[in-house]
């Protein structure tokens, strides 16, 4: 069996078994069309889209997979310097970047190289680099699960925040477009405003630089890490970073050693570094469980990796081996940021 064969050969990570049955739409009307046939049939049903932060279970998928491949970059609005695209699902997310900063257009640049589709881009309101989805997000339009209609959610609607929103927690349907809206003011960037991307900028935190030499910093950094997918790169086998960074209270964060990176916000809750955990429990880059076809990347102790025979069940091994010894040493739970399907935490 190939990976053509499986799941495995649309995920990132190239673990999972196989579908019932594995449907790919390439027009907005054919993704409703579908969706609404699946769903009328009351069989079990996944939507897929780049794969980048899902991890199927080897026994595969007992339904159908909806694998959206629709794609389309529209402006569909400008006032002023704010320029409003309409991409659809299906798109690429970097490929979507790559065509924004190619436009002169603000907004996207610090989000260069996040593999993914942009229809699964507001799920878990992807982000990096101090900048986020719900930066630019207007709007999504949305195919509801429960009543089959189409409608148009505003992103103050969508309950955003880090790395979550209300269609991660649990509303279904499928993203059919989303709008976004940047900026067009000489093909500069928006203020930089995360520290480890302005020093290799050089420049300061808050400054504007061409666009173009933000997504060229932001793509090297990442590929430092191992975070841009490369066929010639075995670090770059991964879903990402596996785990969010965890949010705690102020007054458990004062129990951490003094050293552990933190990120305090406005509502007495502190951002710790889950890396930092991580490694502190003693679990450094490259390291495997005996036997084992996963193993944490080379390059970043937050990327779980596919060394070339894992398993999802490997994977998913790994992940608990991490969380359990974090949660030993610091009293910390990790949280997985990849959704799980056919496969327990």
């Amino acid at each position: 069996m190939t990976h053509a064969d499986t799941l495995s050969g649309y995920t990132t990570l190239r673990v999972g078994g196989t579908a019932r049955e594995l449907l790919a739409p390439g027009t907005r009307a054919e993704l409703i069309d579908v969706a609404r046939e699946v769903w009328a049939s009351g069989e079990e049903w996944l939507a897929l889209g780049g794969g980048s932060n899902v991890l199927i279970g080897d026994d595969g998928f007992d339904g159908t997979v909806i694998r959206t491949t629709t794609r389309g970059i529209d402006e569909v609005g400008r006032d002023g310097d704010t320029v409003t695209l309409r991409v659809q699902a299906g798109e690429p997310w970097d490929e979507m970047v790559a065509h924004t900063v190619r436009a002169g257009l603000a907004g996207m640049e610090a989000l260069s190289g996040i593999p993914g589709s942009c229809g699964a881009s507001p799920i878990q309101n992807i982000g990096a680099y101090g900048a986020e989805l719900s930066d630019s997000l207007v709007s999504i339009e949305f195919l509801d699960y429960l009543s089959g209609e189409l409608e148009t959610i505003p992103a103050d609607r969508l309950g955003l925040g880090y790395r979550t929103s209300s269609l991660k927690r649990g509303r279904r349907g499928i993203v059919i477009s989303i709008d976004i809206a940047l900026t067009d003011d000489g093909a500069l960037s928006r203020p930089v405003a995360y520290d480890q991307l302005a020093s290799a900028l050089g420049v300061s935190l808050g400054d504007r630089v061409p666009v173009q030499s933000v997504r060229d910093t932001v793509l090297s950094l990442r590929s430092s890490k191992g975070m841009v997918l490369d066929a010639a790169d075995p670090d770059s086998v991964s879903a990402g970073s596996f785990f969010t960074n965890p949010i705690v209270t102020e007054s458990f964060a004062r129990t951490l050693p003094w050293d552990a990176p933190r990120w305090p916000s406005d509502d007495d809750t502190v951002k710790v570094s889950a890396a930092w955990l991580i490694e502190r429990a003693g679990i450094r880059r490259g390291f495997a469980l005996p036997g084992s076809g996963a193993g944490i990347s080379n390059k970043h102790t937050l990327a779980i990796i596919n060394r070339g025979s894992a398993t999802a069940s490997d994977v998913a091994e790994l992940a608990r081996f991490i969380m359990e010894r974090v949660r030993n040493e610091f009293g910390v739970s990790l949280q997985p940021e990849p959704v799980y399907v056919g496969i327990d935490r």
